[in-house]
């Protein structure tokens, strides 16, 4: 059963989730009235430019404003869009032409409380924490700092975006306007140390939200020219690994792509190995823990027998934080574990309503821990 589970989702992530990415980020480009047959129209292109051995221009190249006089052969987008936006969904791409070691990166004068504060903040941001030293410091170098008074729109749905922006200080509020809703809908709030803008940079597209200062805010740019040659490739990898491990978790099914792609801002990543101890009985304890790979059990002091166990996909540390209690059950890693968490407050604050998703699948297991 689990070599079959793993061969659909072999197939499902190499065979139809690109077909589907692409198809929904082009609808969401193009917004038809007849989005059944603007699909087929657009499957049917793909089809046609796959048969004539285009498969691979395909996948990487994709039109765009800057492109559309170099290539007659790209999916038929800007027929359906009244904007002159920004619609491809993949990277700048790379060639004889656009050579990444001719990269030259912006240096912008800094004090060294100004490096310290980047530094500090941008390790915080899983965006940059698969860069060594080097790319980190060129990172750093041509970050330029931006100020913002509340009020302020620091970006707007729907524009074409050139920076991602990192929180020095204040708070800037989230929201989007989803199709056929009158109000924009508030998402989350932005505070110090988190990171917004580069979904515009990662896919090529336009703005998914507006984000807007509501207290005086400093916050550090990055361009998207550095962005795309130091950041982009690990940010991407690492994007699609952790979209891949939430849509593993029920409890976040309920939310849409880019949503989840927020959550991913506040997770952290942490190993344990087999035999290690997770959770404490009796400690006090701020940190909810979904579980990427691996298996745990939960224990009772005096009790032999395990009363939990946990796989891929699940998700502890939640009882205490809801009831305000101490930990109740002592959880150690039966497998190498890797386990993704954040604080109770960030995840509350970034999810809302999942924690009355939360409270109800308490029930699931509180019984086994009193």
């Amino acid at each position: 059963m689990n070599q079959v589970k793993e061969t659909i989702q072999e197939y499902m992530n190499k065979m139809v989730k690109p077909v589907f990415d692409q198809l929904l980020t082009q609808l969401l480009q193009a917004r038809p009235d007849d989005v059944i047959n603007w699909s087929i129209n657009w499957l049917e292109k793909l089809q046609s430019l796959n048969q004539k051995g285009k498969q691979q221009e395909t996948h990487h190249h994709y039109q765009s404003e800057e492109e559309e006089d170099e290539d007659d052969e790209v999916l038929p987008i800007q027929k359906e869009t009244k904007k002159t936006t920004r619609t491809g969904v993949s990277a700048e791409v790379y060639g004889e032409f656009n050579k990444k070691e001719n990269f030259k990166p912006r240096v912008i004068e800094k004090t060294k409380d100004q490096i310290d504060r980047i530094r500090k903040k941008v390790l915080n941001s899983f965006l940059f924490q698969a860069l060594d030293e080097q790319n980190l410091h060129t990172v750093i170098g041509a970050m330029e700092e931006k100020k913002f008074q509340p009020g302020d729109f620091v970006i707007r749905q729907g524009d074409d975006g050139n920076e991602l922006y990192v929180i020095d200080e204040g708070e800037l509020e989230c929201t989007k306007k989803f199709p056929n809703q009158p109000q924009e809908r508030f998402l989350k709030k932005y505070l110090p140390g988190e990171s917004f803008g580069e979904l515009a940079l990662l896919y090529n597209v336009p703005r998914a939200a507006t984000i807007k200062a509501i207290q005086p805010v400093i916050a550090f740019a990055l361009d998207r020219a550095t962005f795309n040659n130091i950041v982009k490739d690990a940010a991407i990898r690492k994007r699609e690994q952790m979209e891949q491990i939430l849509n593993k978790i029920e409890l976040l099914q309920s939310m849409d792509t880019y949503e989840r792609l927020q959550f991913c801002d506040v997770l952290k990543e942490a190993k344990y190995c087999r035999g290690d101890k997770v959770i404490q009985q009796g400690e006090q304890g701020d940190t909810i823990y979904l579980i990427a790979e691996g298996e745990l059990e939960a224990y009772k002091e005096g009790q032999l027998e395990r009363v939990y166990a946990y796989k891929s996909g699940d998700y502890f540390g939640e009882l205490a934080l809801l009831k305000n209690t101490p930990r109740q059950a002592t959880i150690i890693a039966t497998t190498d574990c890797t386990l993704y968490y954040c604080d109770f407050k960030s995840f509350t604050r970034m999810m809302g309503p999942l924690e009355q998703i939360l409270r109800r699948n308490v029930g699931r297991y509180e019984q086994y821990l009193q």
